[in-house]
């Protein structure tokens, strides 16, 4: 609360705060989706978290716009917690000046743009036949994209019992965690607290972790290097919300800003 790194959060004023309820059905898919957003406005940036109904209220976003983020910082609920820290983190530490290479996606229909992202991911992730990877939170395009380059996939989600194809996903993460040789996780893990515990068993195992982060973006790029190999950062407005171009925020370790990736 202090401004070590910046300015303090109790001069930065949350000046928007929105909750969104959107749901997504990609065709051909019997699975719908149903994604819960917080969205907290401080200068230039959105800070968000994914959320699910039980930790948040909808109506919850009234009590957030014209406080200073220090306020909201405090905020005992965790999603709060997270959409205000990476406010403060995307204010102090922009993308455009941190991440190691823009990446991005042209125009285009939702599963258009699904694809090439999660291409992007499983790129990054650089899968190698026959290898096991665990994917904590399960979007259908990246078990394709990691399929596709010979990878076995370990679907793991708590809100999906079956993939697209009918694949079993695993509740636990911990079974998946004890057989992977790489894993991919959504930043949600930061709104529903599992983040940490990951972390642990990567490191532990000493097997790498790409993280795709809509949620907390900010907040996973402090962790490149301290048990994050590689960060795929995607701020609002997110590609599900624009059919206009789209650009992600790729950080590797072991790079630096202005590298070249090979996709």
């Amino acid at each position: 609360m202090e401004g070590k790194l910046g300015p303090r959060p109790d001069i930065l004023s949350v000046t928007g705060s929105s909750s969104i309820y959107q749901t997504t059905q990609f065709p051909s898919s019997m699975i719908k989706y149903h994604n819960y957003y917080l969205l907290l406005r401080v200068e230039a940036y959105f800070g968000a978290c994914s959320h699910t109904a039980d930790q948040l209220d909808m109506a919850a976003a009234v009590q957030f716009s014209g406080l200073f983020l220090d306020t909201v910082l405090r905020d005992e609920r965790l999603p709060v917690q997270i959409a205000a820290m990476d406010a403060y983190l995307g204010v102090v530490y922009p993308h455009s000046n941190h991440c190691t290479e823009v990446f991005e996606i042209p125009a285009g229909t939702p599963i258009e743009k699904a694809k090439q992202r999660d291409a992007l991911i499983a790129d990054m992730a650089d899968i190698q036949a026959s290898r096991q990877v665990a994917l904590i939170g399960v979007v259908n395009p990246l078990v394709e994209a990691i399929q596709q380059r010979g990878g076995i996939c370990l679907p793991c989600d708590l809100q999906l019992q079956e993939t697209q194809w009918g694949e079993a996903v695993e509740p636990d993460m911990e079974r998946v965690l004890d057989r992977a040789d790489s894993v991919i996780c959504t930043a949600m893990t930061l709104g529903n607290g599992t983040f940490d515990r990951i972390l642990e068993r990567v490191g532990e195992r000493k097997v790498p972790l790409i993280v795709y982060a809509q949620t907390g973006s900010a907040i996973a790029a402090q962790f490149m290097g301290k048990g994050v190999t590689a960060l795929i950062a995607e701020p609002f407005p997110f590609t599900q919300f624009s059919a206009a171009a789209s650009q992600l925020y790729c950080y590797t370790s072991g790079k630096e800003k202005g590298d070249a990736y090979e996709l």
